[in-house]
């Protein structure tokens, strides 16, 4: 039994964007705004117009340097015992989310997000079965804005044995993030054998870069580390408006992306990345939620496994103000659709608000979410256990399989059983006191937080990481600025 997957488009198709976007490259090319950048890809044929920083791509040129980039690598924990491989058939879920504002899991209060916060999420990932990683979901401002991912790795350091990334924030940040990760993960060396690291690289469309996130993606290259190309094209404003010219264009921003990872440092882990959706037409605005977002992640998977590399997809956004009905059908609905399209590594756990607001009860409702699509794509299993014909002979008519040995072996495996939703009779459900999922999703995110303990780690680590933090402290705004390469 293997499940199959939604194809929204076919092989011919497929084949048309991509030629429409070598097209686009070799002919309307991309705005590469770093200088050090433009020369490397300059070195390997592509053309260069200096004075506009267009760089323009011929086919043979993303065609050989695409296939550089690997099918498969290992996303590994804090405690490198955890692995998860990444390649276009496996999947996994994680978070991803700019929340600078939170749901308060213990008054209600919607406020400022706080580094509590940022530690109270790792927390919880570190404890939600379903989640491999966390990917720097709150921003807290209850501290300097130079010091927020530093303090986020050290939080993750001490208490998460999964996976964490960041963005691509330039010269200074992304350097201390590969520093912090090598410290946490035994040295430089071991660290380059392993990924627990994964940034987002962000490309802005359309046909565009940011100087800073081409000097993170520098860097990420030279360490050897996952680079998570990803446009967010909203089709109507910085997309055509209709969802194949959006592939189409995007798909050429994150080829470009590509190539220039692997023209730095061939064999580079990168995946095809999309937080790309439409614009809320009415009023020029993101869309995170629409069901247009949904079949661009599964149309992006295709894409990405036509180029035989790994896809990541934003998922589970909403533009919900609350924990309401549209905050559960937006997010199940484009998590399920992106699952289902073959994304690989699906993230926005934790989020409503179009990622800006976050609530650890969510977590944990979207942790159930997630469980519910598992079971849904590991499909049905037929054998001669799972048929049972034999008990279905010995039960006979008007008999009943509860106490059968074939349905106590086999219940867990086959059903899901839900931590968080309620399947009581109503008299039962009046008498425990009317709860609602959000309030079992809240005490379930209590316990966790409770329960946990601060990793052991080694005491001169400790030492390391929090002079490592404190250095960063004692920089300026102007010391990062300083630090940025010429464009």
């Amino acid at each position: 039994m293997k499940p199959g997957r939604l194809a929204f488009l076919s092989e011919s198709e497929i084949k048309k964007i991509d030629a429409l976007s070598l097209d686009i490259l070799e002919n309307t090319g991309i705005k590469v705004e770093l200088k050090k950048l433009r020369g490397i890809l300059r070195d390997i044929g592509c053309t260069v117009d200096e004075t506009k920083k267009i760089v323009k791509f011929r086919p043979d040129i993303v065609q050989t340097f695409v296939k550089k980039a690997p099918r498969e690598y290992i996303l590994c924990g804090a405690d490198p015992s955890k692995r998860w491989p990444i390649n276009p058939e496996t999947r996994v879920f994680g978070g991803l989310g700019t929340a600078v504002n939170m749901y308060d899991l213990y008054s209600g209060e919607y406020r400022q997000a706080t580094l509590q916060d940022v530690v109270n999420h790792i927390i919880l990932f570190d404890g939600l079965e379903h989640i491999v990683s966390s990917q720097m979901d709150i921003w807290p401002g209850d501290i300097p804005m130079q010091t927020i991912h530093v303090e986020a790795m050290r939080a993750w350091a001490r208490h998460s044995t999964k996976s964490f990334g960041l963005g691509a924030y330039g010269v200074m940040p992304t350097q201390d993030m590969m520093e912090m990760t090598s410290l946490i993960m035994g040295g430089r060396e071991n660290f380059k054998k392993q990924h627990p690291f994964i940034a987002i690289v962000s490309i802005q469309s359309p046909l565009s870069s940011v100087q800073i996130q081409l000097e993170g993606l520098s860097i990420l290259a030279e360490w050897g580390q996952p680079a998570l190309m990803s446009p967010e094209a909203m089709a109507g404003t910085t997309a055509p408006v209709t969802i194949a010219g959006l592939l189409a264009q995007h798909n050429a921003e994150i080829l470009a992306y590509i190539v220039m990872a692997q023209a730095i440092n061939p064999g580079t882990p990168v995946m095809y990345g999309s937080v790309s959706t439409i614009a809320e037409m009415r009023r020029g605005t993101v869309a995170l939620g629409a069901i247009e977002m949904g079949l661009i992640s599964a149309a992006s998977a295709q894409m990405a496994h036509y180029y035989g590399v790994p896809c990541r997809a934003a998922a589970g956004g909403t533009e919900a103000k609350t924990l309401d009905m549209q905050c559960g059908i937006e997010r199940e609905r484009s998590m399920m659709l992106a699952a289902l399209g073959g994304a690989n590594y699906i993230t926005s756990v934790g989020t409503i608000e179009s990622t800006t607001a976050g609530a650890h009860e969510l977590c944990v409702i979207d942790n159930e979410i997630i469980g519910q699509i598992e079971r849904a794509l590991r499909g049905i299993e037929v054998n001669d256990i799972t048929m049972g014909a034999e008990v279905i002979k010995t039960v006979g008519p008007d008999g009943n399989y509860i106490m059968n040995e074939h349905t106590q072996k086999n219940f867990r495996r086959e059903h899901y059983i839900p931590k968080l939703a309620d399947r009581d009779k109503r008299d039962v459900w009046e008498r425990g006191g009317k709860r609602e999922m959000v309030d079992n999703a809240r005490e379930e995110a209590k316990k966790i937080i409770a329960a946990h303990k601060e990793r052991q780690l080694d005491p001169k680590l400790l030492l390391e990481i929090d002079a490592y933090v404190e250095s960063v402290k004692a920089r300026s705004l102007d010391d990062f600025y300083a630090a940025e390469w010429e464009s």
